[in-house]
């Protein structure tokens, strides 16, 4: 039945008029924005929300925050660092409102959320404050802050996913594209203000995402990177009609299925999953099709089963353990990252230790490591005391870099003179004599230009010459 439902999305996506995902002549705008994004690739993929929805309502974008009637910033309040950053940039954009009285500074995503009334009030900084579910909103409160209100649309939803919204792609390399699958979170780990600040989940309609999918490879895109905070708990019914009065439910299993049948020239990746939703379903779609990435980004925070229990991930150091030996069972050399967050509340030296013993068991390829920074308004907040002091949060987090770094760079050292097929990306960032992509464990790869007859987007088989800790390097054969 997956496969009549699969043609039925891919029929349907083929239909209408198809998705203009790229910015407009600003010339032809007499208004202009400029936006900012911070944070998650979800922040990102909503400021391309964004974009279309500004576009539609007569505003063209532009790179020079300076020549801009509004200003924008995605925001994060993940951690305490990025907020930081974000009021820096507010006092900033403050002296060129001084220099132009017309210009208006919105606050946009998780941050406007939770801070929106010290934004609006005591600072002084913003002119308008939207919430991750209200920016259909933006065009009115524009008009509400043109007229010298202050504007502010912060409600949450249980229904809104963008579904019929066609993204304009900002600052795209043409080659990779972001589709948002699903938003907000039912995960309460006691750490996180996700669901606070974007809601409950809901999953999009299925035949938009494949629509979007279709269109980004149709406009000669070679990659999509399907987003959500939490993937795996993907679940959408399609409603009943004459043709379809099944309503199979799609997973995403069956989601990663359809999406990698549009072409097998079409890579797939997707972000982030939960270690206790990713099923075996899941693994074997990997497995079973080459364009879907074999790579998982499977976050494990602490290697102490005391220490999940509190952060209420609902997962043993053991579980753990047993789902990554299942995942290097069911698709052999598949890449594995995570996210480590060193210091939590009442954390002891065996608690680091269980952490860093569990990163060399996994042998991870990446991580994203922190240490931890109290959010208001979590449950980690409210219950436990923030105790660690933080010259221990910073050696601890210290050791677990150190770590990371010995293990990437032997994950590295294990790939030289193998040879991966490479999908191009662009330049090398040190030298345009030099071209960089990833592997399909989404490994990052520079290889030389010479003698090669290639270009940005296609698809090279370059064998690893040589390696760093964060880099492999390469030749084309």
């Amino acid at each position: 039945m997956l496969d009549v439902l699969t043609q039925k999305v891919h029929d349907e996506a083929r239909q209408g008029e198809a998705f203009a995902p790229f910015i407009n002549d600003p010339a032809q705008y007499q208004k202009k924005f400029y936006i900012e994004s911070y944070g998650c690739q979800m922040n990102f993929s909503d400021s391309e929300i964004v974009a279309s929805i500004l576009q539609d309502a007569g505003f063209g974008a532009t790179r020079d925050c300076a020549e801009a009637d509004l200003i924008l910033l995605n925001t994060c309040s993940i951690r305490e660092k990025a907020e930081q950053t974000v009021r820096k940039r507010l006092t900033e954009f403050r002296k060129i409102k001084v220099a132009n009285p017309g210009l208006l500074v919105g606050v946009l995503g998780c941050m406007a959320e939770r801070i929106k009334s010290k934004l609006l009030e005591e600072e002084q900084l913003v002119d308008i404050v939207v919430g991750p579910d209200a920016y259909r909103s933006l065009p009115g409160l524009i008009e509400e802050a043109e007229g010298g209100q202050k504007a502010v649309n912060v409600l949450l939803s249980r229904e809104e996913t963008y579904a019929d919204i066609s993204p304009v792609r900002l600052n795209s390399n043409g080659v990779s594209g972001f589709v948002s699958i699903m938003r907000g979170c039912n995960n309460m780990c006691t750490f996180c203000v996700v669901p606070f600040t974007r809601g409950r989940e809901r999953s999009r309609n299925a035949f938009s995402i494949v629509k979007e999918c279709r269109d980004l490879f149709d406009r000669g895109y070679k990659e999509v990177t399907l987003l959500g905070q939490n993937v795996d708990s993907y679940y959408f019914t399609p409603e009943a009609t004459d043709n379809n009065a099944r309503r199979d439910t799609v997973t995403f299993a069956s989601l990663l299925e359809m999406v990698a049948k549009i072409s097998p020239l079409l890579r797939v990746r997707f972000s982030t999953s939960h270690p206790k939703d990713i099923t075996d379903d899941v693994l074997y779609v990997i497995a079973k099709y080459k364009n879907i990435c074999k790579y998982i980004h499977l976050p494990v925070q602490s290697g102490s089963t005391r220490i999940l229990q509190m952060m209420n991930r609902t997962y043993t150091r053991e579980w753990y353990m047993a789902k990554i030996n299942r995942i290097r069972e069911i698709i052999p050399g598949c890449g594995i990252s995570s996210d480590i967050i060193a210091g939590f509340c009442t954390e002891t030296e065996e608690d680091h230790q269980a952490t860093l013993s569990l990163m060399e068991y996994s042998g991870y390829d990446l991580s994203y490591m922190f240490f931890y920074s109290e959010r208001p308004g979590t449950l980690a907040q409210r219950r436990y005391k923030d105790d660690i002091p933080e010259t221990v949060k910073k050696r601890r987090l210290q050791e677990i870099v150190n770590l990371q770094n010995r293990l990437s760079r032997e994950s590295n050292e294990k790939d030289l003179g193998k040879t991966f097929e490479v999908l191009i990306e662009g330049n090398s960032k040190k030298s345009d004599q030099d071209w960089m992509g990833r592997t399909s464990q989404n490994k990052v790869i520079v290889f030389s230009k010479n003698g090669a007859y290639c270009n940005k987007g296609d698809y090279v088989n370059v064998k690893v010459t040589d390696c760093t800790k964060a880099t492999l390097l390469g030749e084309i054969v």
